[in-house]
């Protein structure tokens, strides 16, 4: 999610929509509130793709009337109060705001106070460093874990932001440990935190990921000789590599778990958008998971018109094998594979593939059924009101076809796109500009939604600002 060090007025600074979802899907399952960079279980089976390079009908340009249309949870939201709230957060009327974690202190178990905490805490480890993408899994008492990762860069992280460096660096990363960690806190069902832990570390640059449908965490580092890591997030402990699924500078990872297919994000500016098949042996038809240590890699290539017909209607597309999988994909480039300019959020959801770019601020629309691809949202065109939205990050779609984007920058919101196309802000963190939202996930009832600022921190006069990191939680209205 963080970007490489570049020029202010260039694309890449630090700084309508998915309308197909809105009449392909219907409700999802409670899961589809958990995970941070996921999706539903729900999907048709795959068709034969159009015969002859024919040309797939132009997706819908509005919601169809119908009475059965989804309306969004966050429909009839009210605008954002003009004055923050003592934790620096403007929602709309009736939601609230806690803080539950910040850098370099022990969570408390009735969240971080707007003063300097209690002495103690829960668990053993004070909060870690740039909290990044997040997830939640339930437990058997009703409770649930709040899963974090944690943003440090290291050696590797220097072939990211200059990758013409990227082969010098990421050999000498393979030798030296990380900084970063996967951490948890671990809830009751009153929302009372009972511990925190560490399931990762070691690893550099960790930033998104995604909870599987077996309930693990995949974590994503992000950097040019970048793994994804399983991690268990009931208990404290280390995660396992998963090699095939790729050596790049991962970003997030999305589960088709009906096709047993996982489709990833690269965060470079010459990235490229990845799927994962696998193999019988690793994944057979019928169990419960993946072990995802066999697999193929595959590449995705836009057809058609390429990326320019994709800003007017769905381009065809095909998968290519990726080149050398178990080697640094930034030396193994397909010249004939597309380019996405720094993936970021992806979201699997009723057989569609979401994901955001962010060096064109743009979210994508794959039909995994009709393989098809097309830009559903792009900065550069959005009017008013639909025009609040910048620094496309993190995506996460509810049960009631709500989209959540976490801004990079930005304004620093949340913003949601409803049903209808219509953009609603959700909330904004406010003193806090070099930093940018993420991590956002649901309790497993809905109520409280978790999301991080990556950089966010005590003033030391009471209040917020930038910072080495915190973890929110949003409580929503009774009657939402």
């Amino acid at each position: 999610m963080s970007r490489p060090i570049i020029p202010v007025d260039n694309r890449w600074s630090r700084r309508d929509v998915l309308r197909t979802l809105f009449f392909t899907a219907g409700a999802a399952g409670p899961a589809a509130w958990l995970s941070g960079c996921g999706g539903d279980t729900g999907a048709a089976p795959l068709p034969v793709p159009p015969a002859g390079g024919a040309t797939p009908e132009r997706l819908p340009d509005l919601v169809p009337e119908t009475e059965n249309r989804l309306v969004g949870r966050f429909a009839n939201i009210g605008p954002l109060r003009e004055v923050p709230d003592v934790h620096g957060v403007r929602t709309p009327e009736g939601f609230a705001t806690r803080v539950v974690a910040i850098n370099g202190e022990l969570p408390q178990p009735g969240g971080m106070s707007a003063q300097w905490p209690l002495p103690g805490g829960v668990g053993n480890r004070p909060w870690h460093i740039f909290p990044d993408g997040g997830g939640v899994v339930p437990r058997d008492n009703g409770g649930w874990i709040y899963i974090s990762n944690s943003e440090v860069p290291g050696v590797g992280s220097i072939g990211f932001t200059f990758p013409e460096l990227a082969g010098l660096t990421t050999p000498i990363e393979s030798f030296v440990p990380g900084l970063a960690q996967v951490g948890t806190l671990v809830f009751d069902p009153d929302g009372t935190i009972v511990d925190s832990y560490t399931i990762l570390s070691g690893t550099t640059f960790n930033c998104a990921g995604g909870v599987t449908p077996w309930k693990t965490w995949l974590s994503c580092e992000e950097h040019p000789g970048g793994l994804v890591w399983e991690c268990d997030p009931y208990q404290a402990g280390q995660g396992l590599a998963c090699p095939t699924l790729g050596v790049f500078a991962h970003e997030a990872i999305a589960i088709d778990p009906q096709h047993r297919m996982l489709y990833l994000t690269e965060d470079m500016p010459d990235g490229r958008f990845y799927r994962w098949i696998a193999d019988p042996s690793d994944w057979p038809e019928g169990a419960g998971r993946a072990a995802l240590q066999s697999g193929r890699l595959q590449v995705l290539v836009v057809g058609g018109d390429g990326v320019e017909g994709a800003l007017t209607g769905p381009q065809p597309i095909h998968w290519l094998d990726a080149r050398n999988p178990h080697a640094p994909q930034h030396e193994n480039r397909l010249a004939e594979s597309t380019v996405f300019e720094g993936g970021e959020g992806v979201w699997y959801f009723r057989g569609i593939v979401y994901f955001a770019t962010k060096g064109d601020d743009r979210i994508w629309a794959i039909d995994v059924a009709a393989q098809t691809i097309e830009v559903i949202y792009d900065r550069a065109t959005a009017v008013a009101p639909n025009d609040i939205l910048s620094g496309v990050d993190n995506l996460f779609v509810t049960d009631q076809g709500d989209v959540l984007v976490a801004e990079d920058g930005g304004d620093m919101q949340v913003v949601v796109i409803l049903p209808d196309g219509t953009l609603k802000p959700l909330l904004q963190v406010v003193g806090q500009d070099a930093s940018e939202v993420a991590g956002i996930a649901f309790s497993p009832d809905g109520r409280r939604m978790y999301f991080t600022s990556d950089r966010g921190g005590r003033n030391g006069l009471g209040g917020f600002t930038n910072g080495l990191g915190m973890v929110y939680e949003l409580i929503l209205p009774d009657d939402l």
